[in-house]
């Protein structure tokens, strides 16, 4: 049996959203996404049928919780057994001179501040326009 995708030359979707996101205006998503879902088809179904970061996370698996602050040297040194932390994701954005850093916790949820949340959230809602826009 041939693919008829590679025969067509045409892009699918799922292929399309790896493109995107491999662009840099989304390179912390997908450093987020990377942690968050091996499972890439699970990952696109679910960017397709959200409407938000937050809701995107909970189909994952996760649960959002909000802090004012997290300070990433100390964050580090609580990941992996020294912590509850799986992973700390210190993004920063150029254009807007933000930190918007994100904890992955061994309990299932994410910690990030207000900020970085809504950031992410408005990040998803323009990768998924782009995704509409182009198919």
């Amino acid at each position: 049996m041939t693919n008829q995708s590679a025969n067509t030359g045409l892009e699918t979707r799922q292929q399309l959203f790896e493109r995107l996101l491999s662009r840099e205006p989304f390179k912390g998503l997908k450093a987020i996404f990377d942690i968050l879902s091996p499972d890439r088809q699970a990952l696109f179904e679910g960017v397709n049928v959200t409407n938000s970061y937050e809701e995107l996370l909970a189909r994952l698996g996760y649960r959002l919780t909000l802090t004012h602050q997290i300070h990433v040297k100390d964050a580090f040194t609580r990941v992996g057994s020294a912590g509850s932390i799986k992973a700390v994701l210190p993004y920063y954005d150029i254009p807007t001179q933000s930190s918007l850093p994100t904890l992955v916790n061994t309990d299932s949820t994410i910690t990030t501040t207000p900020k970085s949340a809504s950031f992410f959230n408005a990040m998803l809602a323009t990768l998924k326009t782009q995704l509409g826009a182009q198919h």
